[in-house]
């Protein structure tokens, strides 16, 4: 549905993105993750035409950007992260203004109107004067904007950014929504949010993609093995010897105060093992807790590790 190849963006002989190369099939969503100033939004602009490209190709929906610019720009819904509204004129008529712009057929406008005034939940306001909405309510509206032509494939540049906690889940639900009939380009730094929706994670840095796959495989893969915390009143001195010979268990560190962190292989789980050791030795057992590294996790050492490796050098 989506092809990228070797995108690139240069400024100043200082490449924003480069060489940037990916597939998105019909159908997912995928989320587009990176600090500020590594090259999403410069990605995103130049995948919907919005920004020329220095070199590289982009094919959506089998439609070439260099060939046929306004045909690609037909198969895309573009949301922007400053929505570009008219704060003068009312809901409906800016949908209106939206359909015509993006070549909706007049005959179809009544029935488009009421799908994306439903599905974006704007029904209350849609007479409204957009200068009077609330963030979340714009965002709405210029998500409903992206939607007016109906397009195979959503690009959405934090389109949760500035709203309030119950926006944010009103939008990511609608999201989720919308990925059931379309193929969703998602860039967040909400990174709950991205392990809830997003099917697919790309992590870029520098203009480069430095990770791509599930949020659990990147978990796995950057991270390592699960682990398992368990809190025991009594341990003998060779419980940590002991808790590592449990089956599928690939390591056992003792804490303080009766903690141990056990690190076991992803399609085991030792905590049954480890309750019929501690009644087996007689330990008071208080918590057997799963810790798994989080999505966060995986960008801060991604993003961080250019950083690190130049202050090592540093010193």
């Amino acid at each position: 549905m989506i092809e990228v190849e070797n995108l690139t963006k240069i400024y100043v002989d200082s490449p924003v993105v480069d060489r940037l190369s990916f597939f998105v099939p019909e159908g997912q969503i995928l989320g587009f993750l990176g600090p500020n100033g590594a090259g999403k939004t410069t990605a995103m602009r130049m995948m919907t035409g919005f920004l020329p490209a220095t070199s590289g190709e982009v094919v959506v929906a089998g439609i070439n950007l260099d060939a046929d610019p306004v045909g690609l720009r037909r198969k895309i819904g573009y949301l922007p992260e400053n929505v570009p509204l008219y704060p003068e004129l009312r809901v409906e008529e800016y949908l209106r203004f939206r359909a015509d712009v993006e070549g909706v057929p007049r005959a179809e406008f009544p029935g488009r109107l009421d799908y994306v005034i439903e599905r974006c939940m704007l029904s209350d306001v849609s007479r409204q004067v957009i200068g009077t909405l609330s963030k979340g309510f714009r965002q709405r509206v210029g998500l409903a904007g992206a939607l007016i032509h109906e397009p195979p494939v959503l690009i959405l540049d934090e389109p949760t950014v500035g709203l309030d906690p119950n926006q944010i889940i009103k939008v990511r639900e609608l999201i989720t929504e919308l990925g059931q009939d379309h193929t969703v380009v998602l860039s967040t730094h909400i990174l709950p949010e991205v392990e809830q929706v997003c099917e697919r994670v790309f992590i870029i840095d520098n203009g480069r993609i430095v990770a791509d796959g599930t949020p659990d495989a990147l978990r796995t893969r950057l991270i390592g093995n699960p682990v398992v915390r368990v809190e025991v009143k009594g341990a003998d001195v060779d419980a940590v010897e002991s808790l590592g010979r449990l089956p599928g268990v690939v390591a056992a560190e003792g804490r303080t105060n009766g903690v141990f962190l056990v690190e076991h292989l992803s399609d085991a789980d030792p905590r049954e093992a480890v309750f019929h050791l501690a009644v087996e030795r007689g330990w008071v057992l208080i918590g057997l807790t799963p810790e798994q590294a989080t999505l966060e996790d995986v960008f801060v050492r991604l993003t961080t590790a250019d950083e690190a490796a130049s202050m090592a050098r540093e010193v």
